[in-house]
């Protein structure tokens, strides 16, 4: 149990802005049970995308002064599709904070 906390950690932190080597993580998990294959897959992935939903939700709250600049450039330029790219290292997460810094423009004009 305390591997598979550790996978779902690895995954997890990975999508923020931490650079962990999450597929590594499941490497090794693998390599001790490959038996638990879907298993630590499903688990790494649902890790992977709580936690670019975490950056997203950091954008959403964090002031713009402190987002990257270059990020909200991108995703103002090219709209959604940008965040295909989050998968990218070093680039990518700051495209997720961008993203949900943006957003919550959409949910204050939807409002009003």
């Amino acid at each position: 149990m305390a591997e598979l906390t550790a996978l779902f950690a690895a995954s997890f932190l990975a999508a923020t802005l931490f650079p962990l080597p999450s597929a590594a993580a499941l490497f090794a998990y693998l390599q001790l049970h490959p038996e638990r294959a879907a298993l630590a897959v499903a688990l790494a992935t649902v890790g992977n995308t709580a936690g670019g939903m975490t950056s997203y939700l950091i954008g959403r709250l964090v002031p713009r002064k402190k987002v990257d600049l270059k990020a909200i450039r991108s995703v103002k330029r090219y709209g959604a599709p940008m965040t295909f790219f989050a998968w990218l290292p070093l680039v990518g997460d700051a495209l997720c904070v961008a993203a949900g810094w943006l957003a919550r423009y959409i949910v204050v004009a939807s409002l009003a």
